[in-house]
């Protein structure tokens, strides 16, 4: 990769937008691929960001309803339960050589996107951030932090390095990791447990964290009861104790997604948990109570 990269960003919602503008700031040349009335958007007006972070700017983007040429690297930051019809917009040809950097939620995507593209260009990423499209081409990012850790079992490491040091240099903090599956794993560890109670009860973190503090304990060691099965990390002493370091009103973004009456990301996530759960034999019977209500919930259809 050169200094200067061209990136695409499939999904230009909250955390692509906000990645799409912070690296079209620093002097790449950005692809936002969305449906036509967002790429129409994006194409006169570019991607609006409001950040006490990063200030609040505006940058030019292009947009395309699909991938049409060679890109260094194409982001995928759209959700799960979006990912098969967005994933049309980036046919394998097209992307080549490029890496395919998915900032999903869950565990089980990159086995999926390594029997469509090339398993040694696909490189997941986690991100932690805070930030929404309030409006195509609008993005407001409302935490004081912005953090990737980027990985890739197969990937060569230069190019790994290159795109951090793009995605370092635009604003986020970043950092390769050498353990794919820890990575996941660590992002799921506090996630998991967050998003479900969070959504079970439709109450923000602070009320979870105080009025369900026995349930929250009890999910957050099972879930590193079975990460550690898996081979990523577990300590859920420290997962309690950053729940206890965010603000009381956080939010998930599946409670999110649930007022607004959107698809949840259930499968990719409790459902992703029970089914590592059953493969390995760890008990889960916390987890398997709130999912199958928030399942029944959703009409029993959100989890495989």
């Amino acid at each position: 990769m050169a200094n200067e990269l061209t990136v695409a960003v499939l999904g230009p919602g909250g955390v692509g937008g906000l990645l799409a503008a912070l690296l079209s700031r620093s002097g790449h040349r950005v692809i936002c691929l969305s449906g036509e009335q967002t790429a129409e958007t994006l194409r006169t007006g570019g991607v609006q960001v409001r950040s006490a972070r990063f200030g609040d700017f505006a940058a030019r983007v292009e947009a395309d309803t699909e991938l049409r040429e060679p890109v260094d690297a194409c982001l995928v930051t759209v959700k799960d339960t979006a990912l098969d019809a967005a994933l049309a917009r980036v046919p394998a040809p097209a992307l080549g050589d490029g890496l395919l950097v998915p900032f999903l939620n869950g565990v089980e995507h990159p086995a999926a996107l390594r029997a469509r593209y090339r398993p040694d260009r696909v490189a997941p990423a986690v991100i932690r951030v805070e930030s929404t499209r309030v409006a195509p081409g609008v993005v407001e990012h409302g935490s004081p932090f912005a953090e990737i850790d980027l990985t890739g079992t197969d990937v060569p490491r230069p190019r790994l390095d290159a795109l951090a040091e793009a995605f370092a240099a635009a604003g986020p903090a970043t950092r390769v990791l050498e353990d794919e599956t820890a990575a996941l794993w660590a992002k799921m560890s506090f996630l998991a447990p967050f998003a479900l109670l969070t959504t079970r009860y439709g109450l923000p973190l602070g009320d979870v964290r105080t009025r369900h503090r026995d349930e929250l304990t009890a999910l957050v060691e099972e879930t590193a009861a079975i990460s550690h099965a898996c081979g990523g990390p577990a300590d859920p002493a420290q997962a309690l104790a950053r729940y206890d370091a965010f603000p009381a009103a956080t939010k998930s973004s599946m409670q999110r997604d649930a007022e607004a009456g959107l698809p949840l990301e259930l499968d990719a996530i409790g459902g992703a948990l029970l089914r590592a759960a059953e493969r390995h034999g760890v008990p889960a019977p916390v987890a398997a109570r709130v999912v199958g209500e928030l399942s029944d919930r959703a009409g029993g259809t959100a989890v495989r």
